[in-house]
């Protein structure tokens, strides 16, 4: 029997604004809350100086209190240390140190519509592995987006174009956690995996709003998730970077809707 998936949904002209202002908004927290990370501060102090940006801003944590099964996320941004590689809960007793690299993932709620973007940030000095690890995810992120997010262009371009680029760089892409549609939900069709061929998943069209969040490796693809149950760590306890962009598929190519003015 053949499963058809839902269809990813296509945005109006007013919907396509309203991503817009939810981007900005999640773009300017982002980069005020990377402008924070400093030795000694800890990451629940983060997490709740991002909680007031985003309320200063009219919006809500699209993080806070989202329901997996029978567990509620209790923070309102993603700050992920080290070999922590997504999903990491802001705590009192986890505080930044010289040599970290950090990875803050804001994703808000503005007038309906969902703004999503991540960062890693380093906190020098850092070793030439960490280093490399992180400039070389951001580079991925970049690269597949001026590459193959377009319309005619398939999911799996997007998804072979990181993986092709990060493991000539000897590093690792995370198979377990994926990039996604978003619009008026925080995940919305279609998944967009890290890795895969150029024939893969469905044909881009304008319209179309995507998630793209390449999460690498310095050691293992393999993870785990830690006691918290929602914190995603690297088996090997490696060092782990994560990047993220809200796009919009264009006429020709991809607008990023996740860049602060």
């Amino acid at each position: 029997m053949l499963v058809r998936r839902p269809e990813i949904p296509i945005k109006t002209a007013f919907e396509i604004q309203r991503m817009r202002e939810a981007g900005q908004i999640a773009a300017i927290v982002l980069k005020r809350m990377v402008a924070l990370v400093a030795p000694d501060i800890n990451t629940y102090d983060l997490d709740q100086e991002g909680r007031r940006l985003i309320e200063s801003l009219g919006a809500k944590s699209a993080c806070f209190n989202y329901k997996v099964d029978e567990k509620h996320y209790p923070a309102y941004t993603c700050i992920s240390i080290n070999e922590e590689v997504v999903h990491g809960i802001g705590n009192l007793n986890r505080v930044v140190k010289a040599g970290d690299c950090v990875s803050l993932d804001v994703v808000v709620s503005y007038e309906g519509f969902i703004g999503d973007n991540a960062k890693t940030v380093l906190v020098e000095p850092v070793s030439d592995d960490v280093r490399h690890l992180v400039y070389t995810t951001g580079k991925a992120l970049y690269r597949a987006i001026k590459l193959a997010a377009k319309p005619g262009k398939r999911v799996g371009h997007i998804s072979h174009a990181i993986q092709s680029f990060i493991e000539v760089n000897h590093l690792s892409v995370v198979r377990d956690f994926v990039g996604h549609g978003v619009g008026r939900s925080m995940h919305e069709e279609p998944p967009i995996p890290n890795l895969g061929s150029r024939k893969s998943g469905p044909v881009l069209k304008p319209g179309m709003t995507l998630a793209i969040e390449p999460m690498v490796n310095l050691g293992s693809y393999v993870v785990e998730i830690a006691e918290d149950g929602w914190t995603v760590l690297t088996r090997d306890r490696k060092p782990s970077a994560h990047f993220e962009h809200t796009v919009l598929i264009g006429p020709k190519e991809a607008e990023i809707l996740t860049t602060a003015s």
